[in-house]
């Protein structure tokens, strides 16, 4: 019920069995609940970090990141206004022509998800 270590080191796991898992701050039934919840591996510890490194140490470039290259993906021209919604609310790697790696791709790629790549895109 409660979020504890373990939860929390796969929340900051890089492997792709571990991306976009254990978001719970506190009650990991959240988790449960919406599908997000991934148990630690003994065999696979998590690898801490980030699928793609940052090129700084400013602590302000870093913190802005972010919202800085979701500002930059909405204001695109020639998106729709449900396509720059989605560049806001979709999940992490969500482009509108698929020209992005998602985590689902890297789940993939791994051989975890037999999904075929069109399910990670919504529809435009």
């Amino acid at each position: 019920m409660f979020n504890t270590p373990s939860h929390h080191r796969v929340h900051h796991g890089k492997n792709p069995q571990y991306l976009d898992a254990n978001y719970a701050g506190t009650l990991i039934i959240w988790d449960r609940l919406f599908g997000t919840f991934v148990a630690e591996d003994p065999s696979d510890r998590p690898r801490y970090g980030l699928v793609k490194d940052f090129d700084t140490f400013n602590p302000f470039r870093i913190f802005i990141h972010e919202y800085w290259g979701i500002l930059k993906d909405i204001v695109r021209p020639r998106l729709s206004l449900r396509q720059r919604l989605l560049y806001v609310i979709a999940p992490p790697g969500w482009s509108h022509d698929g020209s992005r790696q998602s985590s689902r791709d890297i789940k993939r790629a791994a051989g975890l998800l037999d999904a075929p790549p069109s399910a990670t895109h919504p529809a435009e």
